[in-house]
């Protein structure tokens, strides 16, 4: 199974590997800064061995990546893995605002059945069932989150005590089980804009972006 040193420290911008698989221009690594599309997160952008990746997958405990045919590369090959760290920072300082937000936003409404999530570079968005727009629950939320941020409150991420490749976002009282990459406290996240879109009946979407 794959090192994930993305969740041991997720302010890492490269790494040597070894290829320990390599089939039909997919490889797979014994360790790996670059994280694949999970729990909602956007994937990273990158190279392997200076070939840049198409495509990252998550199966399980393992990831492949996909880079093409053509690279040379065999299994047993020493390479550096290297990420777009300004991409990656961009993705944390947002990941770790959803789950401010859910842990808010949850708290003064009631409202805590999430039916969907995702974190990309540019914005993240938390989805509930609710048969009311929350527009008018948003600043509330939006101006807590932001006092906490400016209070820089620590946040850990860590595996679980029975299954390791599970891990958990922890802020204060809030708990999440999340193995995406997170800043190490709020302050990093920077001041937040919330925004309230509608994506269909009995659904509504808060969107998240950094001011």
């Amino acid at each position: 199974m794959v090192e994930k040193l993305f969740r041991i420290n997720p302010y890492l911008e490269s790494c040597e590997a070894t290829i320990t698989s390599a089939k039909e221009g997919e490889f797979t690594l014994d360790r790996t800064v670059f994280f694949a599309f999970a729990g909602g997160q956007q994937s990273d952008s990158g190279t392997i061995g200076g070939f840049q990746v198409k495509q990252a997958r998550a199966a399980g405990p393992e990831i492949y990546y996909l880079l093409g045919d053509s690279t040379g590369l065999e299994k047993g090959d020493s390479v550096v893995v290297v990420i777009d760290i300004e991409k990656r920072r961009e993705i944390m300082r947002l990941h770790s605002a959803a789950h401010l937000v859910y842990g808010i936003f949850s708290e003064q409404t009631g409202l805590k059945k999430l039916i969907g999530s995702n974190v990309t570079k540019d914005k993240a968005r938390i989805d509930f069932e609710n048969d009311e727009p929350i527009s008018n629950l948003l600043p509330p939320v939006e101006k807590e989150a932001n006092d906490l941020i400016e209070a820089s409150l620590p946040t850990r991420t860590y595996p679980d005590k029975e299954n390791p490749d599970k891990w958990w976002w922890e802020c204060g009282t809030w708990k999440f089980p999340c193995g995406g990459t997170h800043t190490k406290s709020l302050g990093e996240i920077g001041k937040i804009k919330l925004k309230r879109k509608n994506i269909g009946a009995g659904k509504e979407r808060i969107e998240i972006t950094l001011a």
